[in-house]
């Protein structure tokens, strides 16, 4: 199976490692289950440039963005749409957590994210 590289502005490699050097709590405790492979096996990249965009969490094998919608969110939900319906134009497709479901319920974030995996995994086995 050929994945995808979706080409980023060049700019915002610094921008992503300064995220990932200020992440929010949320974030952090989401990449302590998702690094090292810990969902179903799957590499996670945290803080990743994709076209003209910065994604939370990224898995290239299933081109699946993961974004914790804090705050700063309240207040950019069209922002939020045409970034997220660009995005989907290149073949990225997004699950989206809040700030606190993360922080208040994380084993319902990872089924959520295990039954969205393994409906894909059906869909690409042949019959």
């Amino acid at each position: 199976m050929r994945r995808t590289i979706i080409p980023y502005k060049p700019y915002l490699k610094e921008l992503a490692k300064k995220l990932r050097q200020n992440s929010t709590l949320a974030e952090i405790l989401l990449w302590d289950v998702l690094k090292n492979k810990g969902v179903l096996g799957l590499d996670f990249d945290r803080q990743k440039p994709l076209d003209s965009y910065i994604v939370d969490f990224y898995c290239k094998e299933l081109q699946l963005a993961i974004e914790i919608d804090g705050d700063s969110h309240d207040y950019t939900f069209e922002e939020d749409e045409l970034r997220q319906q660009r995005l989907e134009s290149l073949g990225v497709r997004l699950l989206r957590f809040t700030d606190e479901e993360v922080k208040q319920d994380m084993g319902n974030v990872l089924r959520t994210i295990e039954i969205w995996v393994e409906e894909k995994r059906e869909q690409k086995k042949p019959l």
